[in-house]
């Protein structure tokens, strides 16, 4: 059981950045392949970013592709998501998800994921 929290949401203008932190329960990141998604109101759950279970390998979804970084720090079970120049879009409520099974690098897909966090709402003001 991996249990998920995330934090670091919160109220930025546009061109603005945050960086949201996940930290994990189990007692190490490896074998996970770790992940954030991002859901809007009246919108599916979308992919914003995975990293691999070795964590040398790093995907980024073409929306905010330049603008955001994934990152983790095995040493403190933690992932990050740094986040810059904001726009209107980016607002949504993002999760982090793991999953031990995903048999490649990283999915795209929420139903691949086993794991996930209650959420942290972004809010990015015009």
């Amino acid at each position: 059981q991996v249990q998920l929290v995330e934090s670091g949401g919160g109220l930025v203008q546009a061109g603005g950045s945050l960086r949201l932190s996940c930290a994990a329960s189990a007692l190490s990141f490896r074998g996970l392949v770790l992940g954030w998604f991002r859901q809007a109101p009246g919108k599916e759950r979308e992919f914003v970013a995975a990293i691999s279970r070795s964590g040398n390998t790093r995907f980024v979804a073409d929306t905010v592709k330049g603008r955001f970084t994934i990152s983790g720090d095995n040493t403190k079970n933690s992932l990050y998501l740094q986040m810059n120049a904001l726009q209107v879009e980016d607002t949504a409520v993002y999760y982090c998800a793991a999953d031990g099974r995903i048999p490649g690098s990283y999915s795209y897909h929420p139903s691949d994921y086993e794991y996930w966090g209650q959420g942290t709402q972004v809010t990015v003001s015009s």
